[in-house]
């Protein structure tokens, strides 16, 4: 447990893509988490996060040194209007990784898995030297399908949400075993700790010490929302 970071949270640096999507605006690729929370500390230049929720569409501006976060269910845009590096702190570390974001492109895709996959999928993973315009195809797929989305109202919201469901649906399974493994366990130690302390017992206390990841262990993943520097801590 000691080797996972604090909370088995998952932290990656952001570089928001700077290129133009079809509505005119520099940024990255509209999408949803299911299960996880994510939070932005905005390390550098400027711009903003478009979301799309139950509270509606907001527009919430980022400058260095802005923190925002957001629940499961909010479809968020970063939008760099200048510079824009976030470090990204994200919920549940491996389960974004594995898959936990449906990306915003129109109902057809949506309904056809195999379709989406090949939309959604990047050649060789996005790895850093990869064809970067087909991040940018999916980025400008994705804008299309969520410029529809906020302006269509609740009911199109939710029927995305729900599709989304169905489409995540058979990784079920493998994500309830990395959160077992993860945040849970996480969660629950910090309770054997609790009780440990309340019986008088602080033997885990010797068990301090440091854990360090002097650089990322990846450089320039074609991400999402942009280039990805990403910090890969083990978990048990």
């Amino acid at each position: 447990m000691a080797d996972q970071m604090p909370g088995a949270v998952g932290i990656s640096r952001l570089s928001v893509y700077d290129s133009v999507a079809p509505d005119g605006l520099l940024g990255g690729t509209p999408h949803m988490h299911l299960t996880c929370s994510e939070g932005y500390v905005v390390a550098a230049g400027e711009g903003l996060v478009q979301t799309l929720s139950g509270e509606g569409y907001r527009e919430t501006p980022l400058r260095t040194g802005t923190v925002a976060w957001f629940p499961p269910g909010t479809i968020h845009r970063l939008v760099n209007q200048g510079g824009l590096q976030i470090v990204v702190v994200m919920q549940n570390s491996g389960l974004p990784e594995a898959g936990d974001a449906v990306l915003t492109f129109p109902p057809d895709f949506l309904a056809d898995p195999a379709a989406y996959a090949r939309a959604a999928t990047l050649p060789e993973g996005g790895v850093p030297g990869s064809d970067i315009s087909a991040a940018f195809r999916r980025r400008d797929l994705a804008v299309t399908g969520f410029l529809a989305l906020r302006e269509s109202g609740p009911d199109a919201l939710q029927a995305f949400q729900a599709a989304a469901a169905r489409l995540i649906a058979p990784k079920l399974p493998a994500w309830r075993e990395r959160w077992e493994r993860g945040a849970l366990q996480a969660a629950l130690e910090t309770g054997r700790q609790i009780d440990a302390l309340a019986a008088g017992d602080a033997g885990h206390l010797g068990r301090g010490g440091i854990n360090v990841l002097p650089a990322p262990s990846e450089h320039g993943r074609h991400g999402m929302c942009g280039l990805l520097d990403t910090y890969h801590a083990t978990v048990a």
